[in-house]
């Protein structure tokens, strides 16, 4: 596929979204990452995320994360990701509530060009005073270089993600997101993105996020 033509069918993607993300009632929110890698060797990673999550149409603090972990990389294509996180969130009522989180990732990157494709399988188990639950994600990824004379050392993504949880027993929570990621220098890569999640069921399910992850890798 040429690059004019990928770029014209996000474009058409991010449009489309945005046209079915008009609802009054949703929450407009901005999501901000900073990932810390640290090599261990070539086949092990220690990493480190830390997330402010802003809500109520960008007025407060809903949500605030730490996550310890390790990326496991036995082969080029496949790696394995561990990791425990610990978050404070606002409830319904507007107070803050704990969860624990413990999860590992399996992700599978397909040997297919020009566009990379992925595949992402996240299991979960939550702790929290309302109650335990698990559930699972299923992402698919897809990425392309942009052309050099367009933006240097940066790529364009979009991301499909469904959450299974336990508590429904069905796919209760659909995520899309699709961005821009831009390598600052050889340590430091910024992400920036538009996600829109849907999710009836639970408080503040449906959501447009103006985000960025922030990656340093030491």
């Amino acid at each position: 596929m040429r690059p004019r033509y990928f770029i014209l069918l996000v474009l058409v993607f991010v449009l489309t979204a945005s046209v079915f993300a008009q609802q009054d009632d949703d929450d407009v929110q901005s999501w901000n990452d900073v990932q810390i890698t640290v090599p261990i060797s070539k086949k092990i990673d220690l990493t480190l995320i830390t997330t402010a999550r802003i809500g109520q149409n960008l007025s407060r603090l809903n949500e605030a994360r730490i996550a310890p972990g390790f990326v496991f990389k036995p082969t080029k294509a496949f790696s394995i990701a561990p990791s425990y996180t610990a978050i404070v969130s606002r409830n319904s009522a507007g107070q803050f509530r704990d969860e624990h989180r413990f999860s590992v990732r399996g992700t599978y990157k397909f040997p297919t060009k020009p566009i990379g494709v992925s595949h992402r399988s996240t299991y979960e188990y939550r702790v929290r005073t309302s109650g335990n639950s698990w559930r699972y994600r299923a992402a698919i990824v897809l990425e392309r270089d942009l052309p050099k004379k367009f933006m240097a050392d940066s790529k364009i993504f979009a991301i499909e993600e469904v959450f299974y949880v336990s508590t429904t027993k069905r796919f209760s929570r659909n995520r899309f997101s699709i961005g821009i990621s831009k390598k600052l220098d050889k340590r430091l890569t910024l992400d920036v993105y538009y996600l829109r999640q849907n999710d009836g069921r639970t408080f503040q399910g449906d959501v447009n996020v103006i985000g960025t992850t922030w990656r340093i890798n030491l």
